[in-house]
């Protein structure tokens, strides 16, 4: 989402583009991977977006990151990496902290819907839909006044945030879904949701039909300097024959590095030292007695629902494990037992489209965006839970820096080099 989104906007500014991509783009089905684009929740929701790093992991104590059932999982393996992000994150979960990222974020997330309309009347052949409703469930009103204190916090740090509480009889009215145990209801105003693989498919068309070349299940293993420009490596192919930038176009003046939980294996050579970790979410599709609404949300449960065709997309987890794990069945059942209950007529035991994702985390919580310590290398990732609400406004941003040669103070925060 984020590396394509770059591309556009690059596109908008006249610049041709090259895209290499280690997956596949395809308008329909699953992609052989797209990192953690194509089965995520998809929502567009500014007025949640906020830092991963949070209070409340000191406060139920790290003890919680070990335990299998945890919405947010460390395995106990040696890992020097996994414990230094895992060490920074701890530091960054403070309330000083957060309301730090939180103010960095905020000029990001007030323009991020303004940019998918932009994309929209570029020609991105896919909707974005209005929540309406977004609810947010709980069991204990005690959560539900935690959510409130954080939306407080997120509209102190300048981002516009519209919150209902709810009846729980008129929240069922509104959604059937929720079950009698849901007994605290918040309505989240002005947000929407997509189905992120049709959006991405849709986006990469777009790249395309301006004139930009897609090569997809090409993995880049290295960047260098060439002359005045940069040559982009990509695996072998099959033939045992090289196939490079230069055989895909040419040297190019400037590269811009989007590969997600991947972002250290090209971008440590030019001085990107923040560490990112892959945070694997696992979502799976269940049918549903009636069509959902809307998104549903359960914050306690670290649970997100979202309307998929005729049925109900269910997401959770943060596992922080390698990028390139196979998928560990007892996360998807994790999510299972922490939605159990909480949806009426819903089977939870019938399931399809079991997927994985890495999400990109850094310790901060901040995204990476903006130059390397090359002149023309770029990188644009790193943003945790919120690539899809955030990539257009990333690419946005990019652009123009990349084209301008001066990035605006909106970026400095994101700085690759912090």
């Amino acid at each position: 989402m984020v590396g394509l989104c770059v591309a556009w906007f690059l596109q908008e500014r006249g610049v041709r583009v090259v895209v290499f991509d280690r997956d596949r783009l395809t308008s329909g089905g699953e992609p052989a991977g797209a990192g953690s684009s194509w089965g995520n929740a998809g929502w567009l929701t500014p007025g949640l977006a906020t830092p991963l790093p949070d209070p409340a992991v000191l406060r139920y104590g790290l003890r919680v990151l070990w335990r299998s059932d945890s919405p947010v999982y460390v395995p106990p393996v040696a890992d020097a990496r996994l414990a230094r992000f895992v060490a920074g994150f701890v530091r960054h979960s403070t309330h000083r902290r957060w309301r730090s990222a939180m103010r960095a974020l905020a000029p990001l997330t007030s323009t991020a819907l303004e940019a998918f309309d932009e994309l929209a009347a570029g020609g991105v052949d896919a909707p974005t839909r209005a929540a309406a409703p977004f609810l947010a469930g709980y069991r204990e009103r005690a959560d539900l006044d935690e959510l409130l204190r954080e939306l407080d916090g997120v509209r102190a740090a300048g981002q516009l945030v519209d919150v209902e509480v709810l009846d729980p009889l008129a929240a069922r009215d509104l959604e059937p879904l929720l079950s009698a145990q849901v007994r605290h209801v918040a309505q989240v105003h002005g947000q929407r949701y997509l189905d992120p693989g049709r959006f991405v498919a849709a986006l990469a068309d777009a790249v395309r039909a301006r004139g930009g070349i897609i090569h997809e299940s090409t993995p880049v293993h290295g960047v260098h300097a060439a002359g005045a420009g940069y040559v982009v490596d990509t695996v072998p192919t099959g033939d045992g024959s090289a196939a490079d930038g230069s055989a895909a176009g040419g040297r190019f003046d400037a590269v811009v590095v989007a590969t997600g939980a991947w972002l250290p294996r090209l971008t440590r050579s030019f001085g990107v030292r923040v560490p990112v970790q892959a945070g694997r979410g696992y979502s799976f599709h269940v049918a549903t007695p009636r069509p959902p609404v809307g998104p549903i949300y359960f914050p306690a449960s670290r649970v997100a629902c979202t309307p998929v065709g005729d049925g109900l997309r269910v997401a959770g987890m943060m596992e922080f494990r390698r990028p390139d794990a196979p998928a560990d069945p007892r996360r998807i059942q994790a999510v299972v037992e922490a939605s159990r209950g909480l949806l009426a007529g819903v089977d939870l035991d019938v399931r399809t489209h079991e997927w994985v994702g890495p999400r990109p985390c850094t310790p901060d919580g901040l995204p990476l965006i903006g130059r390397t310590t090359a002149p023309g290398v770029f990188v644009a990732g790193g943003h945790g839970m919120w690539g899809i609400t955030l990539g257009p406004v990333t690419g946005r941003l990019l652009a123009e820096a990349i084209t301008t040669g001066t990035p605006t103070t909106d970026l400095a925060p994101f700085d690759p080099l912090r």
